[in-house]
């Protein structure tokens, strides 16, 4: 139960910090006109292109420095900023029409309203997908909970399965039971969701 209760704790907060960073950073990318802003968001996409075994190590290095191994912000806080979601959002933003973005500016709207009043609700599907995309990844995540987290309290679900394992000499039946309950909250998640991908794929036809 401890383990099941960290897994839905560290998923939830991770997932919403990365859909809240890349859909800022996404309308940055994708509305706002600065100087550099294309170079910077090319820059930000090229770090897709280098593997999680390279920064593992310096991103570990830099949290024992700030005294943050075997706690939650360890689990929660790297994972937020995804160029992944930024580049998935971004591309979103740019489809929908810049018609409803000027009107709002003659009626006095500020860019951060314009943001939260028309783009996010006409972004539900994109929303959905990257919500139900990034809680998977989070929920599932072994590596670098293991590496990260110490205390026999604050390991997540995938750990506690490994670490029970052990403890019940590979126990088939038990093990079996315990990666079924993994699947609950996921399958919940895509059902809830599912609406919005049919909703995307409603308006992607029209709009072809």
């Amino acid at each position: 139960g401890r383990f099941y209760l960290n897994s839905i704790f560290v998923a939830v907060l991770t997932t919403f910090g990365q859909v809240s960073t890349s859909a800022l950073s996404a309308y940055a990318f994708a509305r706002l006109k600065f100087p550099g802003r294309d170079k910077i968001f090319f820059a930000y996409l090229a770090t897709m292109m280098i593997p999680g075994a390279v920064t593992m190590i310096p991103v570990f290095m830099l949290l024992q420095s700030l005294g943050w191994i075997d706690t939650y912000k360890a689990v929660i806080l790297p994972p937020i900023f995804t160029a992944y979601g930024t580049f998935m959002l971004r591309q979103f933003f740019l489809t929908l029409p810049k018609d409803l973005e000027d009107a709002a500016k003659i009626d006095g709207c500020s860019y951060f309203g314009i943001f939260w009043r028309i783009l996010l609700p006409l972004s539900k599907p994109a929303l959905a997908t990257l919500t139900t995309f990034t809680f998977m990844g989070n929920w599932m995540s072994f590596m670098w909970p293991l590496i990260v987290l110490n205390s026999h309290e604050k390991f997540t679900l995938p750990v506690g399965l490994a670490y029970f394992q052990s403890l019940h000499n590979t126990d088939w039946t038990l093990l079996m039971a315990g990666s079924l309950m993994m699947i609950f909250p996921i399958l919940l998640l895509f059902i809830f969701n599912q609406r919005y991908f049919v909703e995307g794929i409603k308006l992607s036809g029209i709009k072809g």
